[in-house]
């Protein structure tokens, strides 16, 4: 098991430097199967399985956001200036996407993690910007619209454990960016996500009896 474990983190750390998101499309499904494969479908575990799987995901993506922010902060590839006014509104979005996560039953979480995934290929495939010649300059989006987009991103990415990024990839490139400046801000977008809605996981599930510190990836280390 640690040596799928091993693999798949490190499928997930490539695709989240080369492509700025896909470390939570492969985390939550993985972290899912093996809880259920281990625990059994029906144990305590096994309930809350898709809810630690998001968690883990929210948490882990603390550590590859941050390496690849500064990888791309050396490189001088951020556009700080795009970047800084959604900060804000992505980790509130994710306080709230936290919350309700852990509000709903796992089964729901795990329903429109499937349908969100679908949505995400379709939606890079059929619509026009993601695959097209970026511009010259990336257009700036209004406050309002900055406000709305920053905390629907936040919600949906805590919600389901796969970063900021998936969505603001595609954004930032139907904004006029790059592939390479769309990948380079989707890091330290994803960054405020990640710290906050695992803070918020952490701070929910402090008083679950029954599984103790299971949120944020460190129950993995004892029940293995």
């Amino acid at each position: 098991m640690y040596s799928v474990l091993l693999l798949c983190g490190g499928l997930a750390g490539i695709t989240t430097v080369l492509f700025g998101f896909g470390g939570g499309f492969v985390v939550v499904p993985l972290m899912y199967i093996l809880l259920i494969g281990v625990h059994g479908p029906d144990s305590t575990m096994g309930l809350a399985a898709m809810h630690i799987a998001v968690a883990t995901s929210t948490a882990l993506m603390i550590f590859a956001a941050s390496l690849s922010t500064w990888r791309h902060h050396r490189r001088r590839t951020v556009q700080w200036r795009l970047v800084r006014p959604l900060v804000g509104y992505i980790a509130i979005g994710a306080v709230l996407g936290a919350a309700a996560a852990v509000s709903l039953s796992g089964g729901w979480v795990r329903w429109v993690f499937i349908g969100y995934l679908g949505l995400t290929i379709a939606d890079a495939i059929l619509r026009p910007g993601f695959l097209h010649q970026a511009s010259e300059e990336v257009r700036p989006m209004g406050r309002l619209v900055t406000a709305i987009t920053g905390l629907f991103i936040g919600v949906i990415a805590a919600f389901l454990g796969v970063g900021g990024s998936v969505m603001t990839v595609p954004l930032m490139r139907r904004r006029g960016a790059s592939m390479t400046a769309a990948t380079a801000m989707a890091n330290p977008l994803s960054l405020p996500m990640a710290v906050s809605g695992t803070a918020t996981y952490v701070l929910l599930s402090a008083g679950d009896t029954a599984l103790g510190t299971w949120y944020a990836g460190m129950w993995i280390c004892v029940p293995c």
